[in-house]
């Protein structure tokens, strides 16, 4: 007997980003309402209709800008992602000129930035753990670290000239995970206080050889 193949659910377009301020500042508030929502009631309960009745919207108004609610957990995603990577790009405008040596020692400065974002974001780390449990979200979360990992590339490979790139990025691709995990980990975990996190972490981080073997 046949086993019929199951169709792969394509990604949709996502709508066009509003550009007057008042559609602007719309979006941006249900993408706030859903994100604690999502801290509230969790990943299977959040709906467009419970974030259009928070918001005092009609769920037309709501699919003027999103089509469903992983289109708005997406939108959730990048928007961490974009605050969370341009603290990472901040920081490696700041200490790039001391080279290898100075990014290693700030690597706790990092860490703690990337959690005042994370914690600052409405369902910061619930945002962060719907990139990890929804299959169709699994790409925001890839795409955003690739791209980090290619910006570091470009500015550790030049202060590491005899290395491999790839291996180089490989490494790099993999400290970057190890950091959203650790971030994740600063909500989840009481037994560890922050402070032995965030030290041990950089300690952890400063171990990784970026040396050819």
């Amino acid at each position: 007997m046949a086993i019929a193949k199951r169709a792969k659910r394509k990604p949709q377009t996502p709508r066009a980003a509003p550009k007057q301020e008042r559609a602007v500042q719309t979006r941006e508030r249900l993408l706030d309402i859903a994100g604690e929502l999502l801290a509230e009631v969790g990943i299977e309960r959040i709906s467009t209709n419970m974030i259009a009745s928070r918001a005092g919207v009609s769920p037309a108004a709501l699919y003027r800008y999103f089509r469903d609610k992983y289109a708005i957990l997406e939108a959730l995603g990048r928007r961490l992602m974009d605050r969370q990577n341009a603290a990472l790009f901040g920081w490696l405008e700041a200490h790039r000129a001391g080279g290898v040596e100075a990014l290693f020692a700030h690597t706790e400065d990092l860490l703690r930035a990337t959690a005042d974002v994370t914690s600052q974001e409405p369902g910061g780390v619930w945002i962060e753990r719907a990139l990890r449990a929804v299959p169709q979200l699994a790409h925001v979360r890839v795409e955003s670290h690739r791209e980090v990992t290619d910006a570091m590339l470009e500015v550790y490979a030049p202060l590491l000239p005899h290395m491999n790139r790839r291996t180089l990025w490989r490494r790099l691709r993999m400290s970057v995970e190890l950091g959203y995990a650790i971030d994740e980990m600063l909500i989840e975990e009481d037994r560890i206080p922050r402070d032995e996190i965030f030290r041990e972490a950089a300690a952890l981080f400063a171990s990784i050889s970026l040396e050819d073997e």
